[in-house]
């Protein structure tokens, strides 16, 4: 099976890519997030028309997530919202079975500023994905896949001392993201590249993709059965 994962930044904006990676990759499955659409704006029949049925949980102009699945394997048991996180209206959990796997886009929190309320809620908001997760893992298998927002180590880091006592590097966000791993989960890039960066984000601002000045902050997670058949 294959898995992809997006941080669109505007579904509305990045239909086209989305279509064009569709009809290019024909992933099995796909995990959007920050999708920015209304619930009644967001693109079903594009993507039907492309061969994939989507469902989303959708928040208007801010956050949202998605997954999509080709056409024939099936999309049922959707679940929208993450169990006692600290706000339900942002719209960054979504759940749903794609031909017996249980599928989990999400969309963790910036943190804005450490020590700030919104650090805060980061880290309720992980805890309580973890929570989730040891739930989902006794069920079967599982793939959770998104924009995390946390690099899990220094190699993640373009320049780690550049990014002391900023979010997304903190002892404690990478704790959280460990948590959830030892839940049953496996980081599927740093399984397969031990010893590359792997880098998933960069600051357009500064045309820091040309230069190589990236985080890993997205990632794909998959149980240890599904795991053990990974392919690059």
């Amino acid at each position: 099976m294959r898995l992809v994962t997006w941080n669109v930044n505007s579904l509305t904006v990045r239909l086209p890519r989305v279509l064009e990676l569709l009809a290019q990759h024909r992933p099995d499955v796909a995990f959007l997030q920050e999708t920015k659409s209304a619930p009644e704006a967001f693109p079903h029949a594009a993507l039907a028309e492309a061969g994939y049925r989507a469902v989303d949980h959708s928040g208007g102009r801010w956050a949202g997530v998605a997954i999509l699945a080709r056409e024939g394997l099936g999309l049922a048991d959707v679940a929208r919202g993450l169990p006692g996180e600290p706000d339900a209206l942002e719209a960054r959990w979504i759940e749903a079975t794609v031909d017996g796997l249980r599928a989990a886009s999400v969309y963790v929190p910036n943190g804005r500023v450490v020590g700030s309320e919104f650090y805060a809620a980061k880290l309720e908001f992980l805890a309580r994905a973890a929570e989730r997760v040891a739930t989902l893992r006794e069920a079967g298998p599982l793939a959770l896949a998104g924009d995390l927002n946390v690099c899990p180590t220094d190699l993640d880091v373009y320049d780690p001392v550049a990014f002391v006592g900023e979010t997304h590097v903190t002892p404690e966000e990478r704790a959280a993201l460990a948590r959830i791993l030892d839940a049953g989960l496996v980081d599927t890039y740093r399984s397969l590249h031990p010893d590359e960066p792997g880098f998933t984000w960069w600051d357009y601002r500064q045309g820091h993709f040309h230069r190589g000045l990236g985080l890993r902050i997205d990632h794909i997670l998959l149980s240890e059965e599904l795991a053990a058949g990974l392919q690059s």
